[in-house]
């Protein structure tokens, strides 16, 4: 039987907003126990991986750094591998913020916009911000039609926090794209930056689940890269969204409790 290996998301996934969700501390421990190989992945940007492996430890939840990838790691990674260097104003959380400034190419901030310095502008990035103003988008458009690169963290309209759905980074990419007409390049979940960085990290895998909780960022990232689909209930998607979806998962579970069951049935046939 090929070497499984795992992509999980987060949000929505192993946690929602600061509360685990019920047996991720479980999941990860399985794995590491059964020497399974697994990265969790996040659309999230606002906090850097530094920051995330933290968060979890909070909930007794022991990840790595290093098997943690954001959108705004895979963002710099792809930007310092593909773009020119130039100024860049950043739309975005924390975690985002630092991700630019490790690129090393000089951002621009908010009161140097108010004094003309947007025209110096090379490269929009645009993330999850929960600080979002009308002038942040006023000064992103203006860089924008004056020719810099539009680039999106991630597409997520939505995410899930403990008290429901809040607006993601695609709410704000949208809101950009309506007042520059210029379609931005994103980097997250379902596209290929993304997977690049998670494949790499996982080694020689046979075969790769991603596991996730919405249809139009995981389920399709898996179907683009001919990964096991898995979508647990925890987070967006729905059975309904599931019925009414051109792209279906694999397999769908409650959460990431059943998910530890059907792993270890998985185990016990391979031995």
């Amino acid at each position: 039987m090929k070497r499984i290996a795992l992509i999980l998301d987060m949000d929505g996934v192993v946690y929602r907003g600061d509360k685990a969700i019920d047996s991720s501390r479980e999941l990860v421990n399985f794995l590491k126990e059964k020497d399974i190989p697994f990265v969790f992945l996040t659309n999230n940007s606002t906090k850097t991986p530094r920051a995330y492996r933290k968060k979890l430890l909070e909930m007794g939840i022991d990840v790595p750094e290093d098997r943690i990838i954001t959108s705004g790691l895979a963002t710099r990674l792809y930007m310092r591998k593909h773009m020119e260097p130039g100024r860049i104003f950043v739309i975005g959380g924390e975690g985002l913020h630092e991700e630019m400034e490790k690129l090393g190419w000089g951002t621009v901030s908010l009161e140097e916009c108010k004094k003309g310095k947007w025209r110096e502008i090379k490269h929009v990035v645009v993330g999850l911000d929960p600080d979002l103003t009308y002038e942040k988008l006023k000064y992103a458009t203006l860089a924008i039609r004056n020719g810099a690169r539009f680039i999106g963290t991630n597409p997520d309209t939505t995410y899930p926090a403990e008290e429901g759905l809040y607006p993601g980074a695609g709410a704000i990419i949208a809101a950009l794209r309506a007042s520059t007409d210029v379609e931005p390049l994103i980097i997250g979940k379902p596209n290929e930056p993304a997977y690049e960085i998670a494949k790499e990290k996982l080694g020689n895998a046979g075969e790769i689940w991603m596991i996730g909780d919405r249809l139009d960022t995981d389920v399709a990232f898996a179907k683009r890269f001919g990964m096991k689909a898995v979508m647990v209930l925890t987070g967006v998607s729905t059975l309904e969204d599931v019925e009414k979806s051109p792209a279906k998962p694999d397999l769908v579970l409650p959460s990431v409790k059943e998910l530890v069951g059907y792993l270890r049935t998985v185990q016990e046939e391979k031995t």
